[in-house]
């Protein structure tokens, strides 16, 4: 048989058979774009769904994470024993509190104080100062850790601290550190920092998953006291040239803390395999304001994804208005029918996006979802100083969403994320007021402009959308 006709039938066999695999336990719109791909390019598909196309998690991984939950719910139970005080929560944002609980594990604790960090120097300059202060242990987790500038003053004040004898742990993602791992390592270890890699990638490490399947959490816990969450990196703000970024950032007291220094010793125990011992926990428990809160954790290893999942009810149960910022705005069917819903029931719907971007072909992606949006009469705003990185929503006067998660297929189904949801009218305040400057120096889409741009943009957008579940 010539080769050209085994070839042709080795294609068409690859098609017959994907057709049948790729949709099992995966969306439609996931499914269309994969076996779009592959039917026209049978041989290159087959080897990129091969690489990226299963959200593969070896169970080994999620045993460790069962048995991780199962550490943090016996966590759960002491916090309840010292924090007795039930919050108090709106009846119209019970549903938020309930879906939120079962999904990551962690309920709403009062007694919190949540500080928002918009200077990006100034949020490091607080974090230095407070590893500085430090007695007992401090733990980092960061998606990039780099030794530049920036990444130099959290090294020194790591290594100070160890010194002083506080047990220091970081934990970095290891292709989102990668390029500076191994002086990070270096550094480090040299000065006494315990060093761990998340997901790391290569053929023969038993700890390897699809090298796109990545731990993006910005996260620090000292003492059990302090801790910092939300969207900024251990790295130069103008590690990308030409493009800064402006991040939002959290400094949170409380109850609250310990979620999130659970989630930190649930991540090194899947690394590790060393479960989490009542020694590696913070004994103390403080009240420390009015705010109420709880950790929600994402990520492949759930069994949903959390974070669209939250978002979306979010969504549905606004009544006046909701802000959504984000870097990379490539929401899936769900999300825009939502945003939709919210909008013909009279909220009041606001995106912010950076005008500029480092990924030009999610910036195209995202693009061609505007329209629809316009016509909704959601507003779309393009921030124009810097390249806004910062991850938050609004929903109302009494409801805010802060972390690491983008709104896009990645974040919702590949990374593992974090959030804190906050039920605090003064940090929805707060944040109100960051958003308003990210308006005043943004521009608005005008819906009839939009519908002018030229042909040949609607198609290389249109084009780049098909790619949602890959970007």
């Amino acid at each position: 048989m010539p080769w050209a006709t085994l070839y042709l039938l080795s294609e068409w066999s690859i098609r017959i058979l994907m057709l049948v695999y790729v949709p099992q336990k995966r969306s439609a719109a996931a499914s269309r774009t994969w076996l779009l791909l592959i039917f026209l390019l049978p041989w290159p598909g087959l080897v990129l769904y091969a690489l990226f196309g299963r959200i593969y998690v070896p169970r080994h991984r999620i045993r460790m994470q069962a048995r991780a939950v199962r550490h943090l719910n016996a966590v759960q139970d002491h916090l309840r024993s010292r924090v007795r005080a039930e919050p108090e929560i709106p009846p119209d944002l019970h549903p938020i509190v309930t879906l939120a609980t079962q999904m990551g594990d962690f309920p709403p604790f009062a007694g919190n104080q949540i500080e928002l960090l918009t200077d990006y120097d100034g949020t490091i300059g607080r974090l230095v100062a407070d590893l500085d202060a430090a007695r007992h242990q401090a733990h980092l987790l960061f998606y990039i850790f780099a030794p530049d500038k920036t990444g130099t003053r959290i090294i020194e004040a790591l290594q100070r601290a160890a010194t002083r004898g506080v047990r220091c742990r970081v934990l970095v993602d290891a292709v989102g550190s990668r390029p500076g791992l191994r002086k990070l390592r270096e550094r480090l270890e040299k000065g006494g920092v315990e060093v761990l890699e998340a997901l790391p990638v290569g053929l023969f490490r038993r700890n390897t998953a699809r090298f796109d399947l990545r731990n993006h959490r910005k996260l620090a816990v000292i003492d059990g006291r302090v801790a910092y969450t939300g969207s900024q990196n251990l790295v130069d703000p103008e590690f990308i040239p030409g493009c800064p970024n402006e991040e939002l950032m959290v400094r949170v007291l409380g109850p609250v803390v310990a979620q999130l220094e659970g989630i930190f010793l649930a991540d090194c125990s899947s690394e590790t395999g060393r479960p989490i011992r009542e020694a590696d926990l913070s004994p103390e428990v403080a009240i420390a304001g009015r705010s109420i809160a709880q950790a929600i954790p994402s990520g492949p290893g759930y069994r949903c994804e959390n974070a669209r999942d939250l978002l979306l009810e979010m969504l549905y149960v606004a009544r006046l208005r909701v802000v959504l910022v984000t870097p990379y705005f490539v929401p899936d069917e769900p999300v825009i029918m939502a945003i939709r819903s919210a909008r013909r029931r009279g909220v009041e719907v606001t995106v912010v996006v950076p005008e500029q971007s480092n990924h030009p072909v999610t910036r195209l992606a995202q693009q061609s979802c505007y329209e629809d949006l316009l016509d909704t009469g959601v507003a779309i705003h393009l921030y124009r100083p810097r390249f806004l990185h910062a991850k938050h929503v609004t929903v109302d006067d009494h409801l805010a969403l802060i972390g690491s998660t983008n709104i896009d297929v990645r974040s919702f189904a590949l990374n593992a994320e974090l959030n804190l949801l906050v039920y605090d009218p003064a940090v929805v305040a707060g944040l109100r007021q960051v958003q308003a400057a990210y308006l005043a120096q943004s521009h608005r889409i005008e819906a009839a402009a939009w519908r002018r741009r030229p042909l040949a943009s609607r198609v290389l957008q249109n084009i780049a959308r098909l790619a949602d579940s890959l970007l």
